[in-house]
C-alpha cells in the first residue's frame, strides 16, 4: 500500500506542481484553463502561500510530491480543491489525502466543485462525505458543487 501524507508546501514544490497542473488530460477533466508558468508561480506565491487564510498542503505518496490540496475563501464559502499527478490516479491517494486534510481543515460547511463530467473527482468528494449541493452553469460548462456539513 502506498503511504500517503500531507506536509507544508515549499516554494521549491511549485515547479513540480506546475508540471502536474499542465497535464493536458488533467486540465481537460478539470475543465480548467492552462496557466502560463509566470501566472501559475504568481498565483501560488501571492494567492496561496502569501494568503494566511489559505490552507495549502503538499500530498506526498511514498515520499514523492504527488500533488496538492488547498482550502480558500471564495464568495463567502470555504472551498477545497485538489490536484494529483496523473500517474497516480486511481490508487486511492486522493481519497486518503483528502481524508487527512479534513482532519486539519475543520471549517464547515466546506465546498468542493468539479466539472459534471469529472466522475473521479465527484466520487472522491462523495467518499469523503461531501453531498451534492448545486449545479453552476458557466456558459456551456456545468460544475457540480458538493458540500460537507
Amino acid at each position: 500500500m502506498i503511504e500517503v501524507g500531507l506536509r507544508a508546501v515549499e516554494v521549491e514544490d511549485i515547479e513540480v506542481l506546475y508540471r502536474q497542473e499542465s497535464d493536458p488530460e488533467a486540465l481537460r477533466r478539470a475543465n480548467f484553463p492552462r496557466r502560463s508558468h509566470a501566472a501559475f508561480v504568481e498565483h501560488w506565491n501571492r494567492r496561496v502561500l502569501g494568503d494566511p487564510s489559505v490552507r495549502a498542503r503538499a500530498i506526498a505518496a511514498d515520499g514523492r510530491l504527488a500533488g496538492s490540496i488547498v482550502a480558500w475563501w471564495q464568495d463567502g464559502r470555504r472551498m477545497v480543491g485538489f490536484w494529483l499527478d496523473r500517474e497516480l490516479w486511481g490508487r486511492g491517494i486522493g481519497t486518503r489525502a483528502l481524508t487527512l486534510f479534513l482532519e486539519q481543515e475543520t471549517t464547515r460547511p466546506l465546498y468542493g466543485e468539479a466539472d459534471v463530467r469529472n466522475a473521479a473527482s465527484i466520487r472522491l468528494l462523495k467518499r469523503c462525505g461531501f453531498e451534492e449541493f448545486e449545479v453552476i452553469r458557466e456558459g456551456a460548462d456545468e460544475f457540480l458543487v458538493l458540500a460537507l456539513g
